[in-house]
């Protein structure tokens, strides 16, 4: 047998073995699914703040049709002198018209630091800052295994400058029955030190039994203090946990 002849028989023994090792490699590397492909298409193609929004509750996995979600909501803001906030103190919906209130002035901004200060209070937020409808708004994507609100409606965009939070309780509203749900319950427990909250509970009630086309009987508004510690104790912050559950639409 000449040299070329051993040449070749050599390398045609070294493509045969080659050959499976090569399959088993290109094999194994994990695969996206057409489903995920498609979707990182779809986010990468989205430029306009609309378009993110609408992806984002739009996930690439399906939100099965259980017969009850459960979701917790949670909000916080800061409470400042009127004018340093801007606006006024909205909870529920309701504009809490109050006294001249006792705040805490750690900074000194106004007198000495950590003493008293009187003044009518705002809240400090990009939106109205209503801790009632935003813990709502957060119950709600929770439940549906969405994004949470600050990631829907992002601080940094300016459509929210000021807005009221109506719109996102709107929103929301719409979410949710899009995926075939609608309110089972909702408990908000309210934590905030001063002004007093008990008689605009019911015109807080009302407003969300509208905003989400339900009855009073699944309504439900705690208020409590936090005995006067930290910062919502010191009136410089009040806060918010709603827990609601969502039942499934039957089709009659």
């Amino acid at each position: 047998m000449t040299m070329r002849n051993h040449v070749g028989s050599a390398l045609l023994l070294l493509g045969l073995l080659i050959a499976p090792i090569a399959s088993f490699v290109v094999g194994s590397q994990p695969q996206r699914s057409a489903r995920a492909t498609q979707s990182l298409v779809v986010r990468s193609s989205t430029s306009t703040p609309q378009a993110e929004e609408n992806d984002i509750l739009k996930p690439s996995y399906d939100i099965e049709p259980i017969p009850i979600r459960i979701g917790h909501g949670f909000d916080i803001h800061r409470m400042a002198p009127i004018q340093e906030a801007g606006q006024p103190v909205i909870i529920g919906g309701v504009e809490i018209t109050h006294k001249d209130q006792k705040w805490t002035d750690k900074d000194g901004k106004y007198v000495e630091a950590g003493t008293i200060y009187e003044t009518q209070l705002g809240v400090v937020a990009h939106s109205d800052g209503d801790v009632i409808y935003h813990s709502i708004v957060d119950g709600i994507f929770g439940a549906l295994t969405l994004p949470d609100i600050g990631q829907v409606f992002q601080d940094t965009d300016p459509r929210w400058k000021g807005c009221d939070s109506s719109k996102f309780m709107e929103h929301a509203y719409e979410v949710m029955t899009g995926y075939g749900y609608k309110i089972g319950n909702i408990d908000v427990t309210l934590i905030l030190e001063r002004p007093k909250v008990a008689g605009f509970k019911p015109a807080m009630k009302e407003n969300i039994v509208s905003l989400l086309r339900t009855t009073p009987g699944r309504i439900n508004i705690k208020a409590r203090t936090h005995e006067q510690m930290d910062s919502v104790g010191e009136l410089r912050s009040l806060s918010c946990h709603v827990v609601l559950t969502l039942e499934k639409i039957v089709e009659s």
